[in-house]
């Protein structure tokens, strides 16, 4: 399973690493996660200085591909290096989006009937025509969209429930939840996938 997490100058840096250290902790024979660029180096919206590990046509070939926010997103889109290097194909990829990462999505002409965002980019992606929701997580067939940086922790969870199993993705979850809230933490997360895989919602269990 190849999963390129698209990182551009100027990239939320919760958006690539949260996404990143989630998926790298899969156990799984030929899952390989990898920051993928058009260029060599790109810098974060705060300065941090980040190696690609794959050129940008890696997302090409990749099973899922993943697009993170940034403070030059219209700037790139308005570049157009994403628009000419990739072809996606959703029949056969698992793409999705956080924030305004959805702004690639429309421009690649991917972009759901459905989709949510964060704040700042809603009124760009209401402008498309596309019903803007406010939820952290929807999916429509392989293409998911994520709206606020912390949901980047159920983007990442539903790419391992979709590859793998939901089970998975949660014991992965639970590892990273802050101590002490670790079964709330699971059970929002494990509500929010499931409901994106269409996957019926656990009862509560009280004693």
């Amino acid at each position: 399973m190849k999963i390129a997490i698209v990182t551009l100058d100027g990239f939320n840096e919760i958006d690539s690493f949260v996404a990143l250290s989630i998926l790298g902790r899969v156990q799984a024979e030929g899952w390989s996660v990898q920051i993928t660029s058009p260029e060599k180096t790109v810098t974060s919206m705060n300065g941090v200085m980040v190696t690609a590990q794959q050129p940008l046509s890696f997302a090409n070939k990749a099973d899922v591909v993943l697009f993170g926010s940034g403070s030059r997103t219209r700037d790139h889109t308005a570049d157009g290096i994403i628009a000419s290097e990739l072809k996606l194909d959703p029949r056969r990829q698992l793409i999705g989006a956080q924030c305004s990462g959805v702004l690639f999505l429309h421009q690649l002409g991917l972009l759901p009937a459905t989709a949510t965002t964060d704040a700042k980019t809603r009124p760009l992606l209401a402008a498309t025509g596309c019903i803007v929701e406010d939820k952290p997580l929807i999916a429509q067939g392989n293409i998911v969209t994520s709206g606020g940086c912390l949901a980047a922790q159920y983007l990442a969870g539903w790419v391992i429930a979709r590859t793998l199993e939901l089970d998975t993705a949660l014991t992965i979850l639970e590892y990273v939840a802050p101590v002490g809230q670790k079964s709330f933490f699971v059970k929002t997360a494990g509500d929010i996938i499931r409901a994106q895989l269409n996957v019926p919602a656990q009862p509560a269990l009280y004693c």
